[in-house]
């Protein structure tokens, strides 16, 4: 059998799947035994690049002795990585949208990550995301934001410690240290925090696109790029509230990826950038 076409839905899928069977600590092969088919084909299903049959996905999830909620989640995602109709983005309406955000992010070989006004959510500081969740205190309950806190934090974890990404490439607007987040002592430390991962990491970059700037093509947006080994490119673009919007047809991926590394070419060098945020912690202090 040939090699479906790689959409995100069968990429969120596949990872899915992926992760549930290391928690439940099997192999590929024990995992495709158990359907009857063999390691290459699960491995193609868990690469994105295959779907399996509803039968196949509860015989798997059985195996995996997952949640009620992860039952329903990955049947889900089965029925969409069917569908062969062509569709422009697939809006992730499914329960823990975050959760396969950062399956995704931890796969790539590649991140680009751009934000206007605010931190990338991969280099936040501790201090910097208790204070950015802490403000939606009106809507969220302390437990709701305990969780919320602790998976930003966990997803960092799994995207710069055991990630796959061989460059991380950072490009935020300089209004981003301009707006307080929490205090002062929290954006400082959020400073420090970046230098911090600047020399702990040798495939990550970091660059400020100055005030001076003017307009520019992602102005007041904000765009994730994801490059895998095995397979196409997605873009994403997040949302303050409500679910997010993914792309994976190179009619999108193609210009939104041309539009972060225009944004990249009006940035500070990665030198300059670094000198913009030292200079910052000395005006801080």
């Amino acid at each position: 059998m040939g090699q479906a076409r790689q959409t995100v839905e069968r990429l969120q899928l596949g990872l899915t799947l992926q992760r549930l069977r290391l928690n439940a600590g099997l192999a590929q092969q024990e995992a495709a035994d158990a359907i009857g088919r063999s390691a290459g084909r699960l491995s193609q299903v868990e690469n994105g690049k295959g779907a399996l049959g509803p039968d196949e996905l509860v015989r798997l999830l059985d195996l995996y002795d997952v949640t009620p909620e992860d039952r329903a989640t990955v049947l889900s995602l089965g029925k969409a990585s069917r569908r062969r109709q062509p569709r422009a983005g697939y809006l992730d309406t499914l329960p823990d949208s975050y959760l396969r955000f950062t399956d995704m992010l931890t796969a790539a070989k590649r991140i680009g990550w751009y934000e206007t006004g605010l931190m990338p959510g991969v280099v936040q500081s501790e201090a910097y995301v208790r204070a950015l969740i802490g403000a939606g205190s009106t809507v969220w309950s302390e437990a709701e934001m305990a969780e919320r806190i602790g998976f930003r934090l966990e997803s960092q974890r799994r995207v710069l410690e055991v990630g796959e990404a061989e460059r991380i490439d950072i490009v935020f607007t300089e209004e981003t240290l301009l707006r307080v987040v929490g205090d002062e002592s929290v954006m400082s430390q959020q400073v420090v925090h970046l230098l911090g991962l600047l020399d702990q990491h040798a495939g990550l970059s970091i660059r400020i696109v100055p005030l001076e700037a003017g307009n520019h093509p992602l102005l007041g947006g904000n765009m994730v790029s994801l490059e895998f080994e095995n397979a196409s490119p997605v873009t994403f673009a997040s949302a303050i509230w409500g679910p997010s919007l993914y792309f994976d047809q190179p009619d999108d991926t193609v210009p939104m990826r041309q539009l972060f590394a225009a944004v990249q070419d009006i940035a500070l060098s990665p030198q300059d950038s670094r000198g913009a945020l030292i200079r910052f912690l000395a005006r801080s202090t």
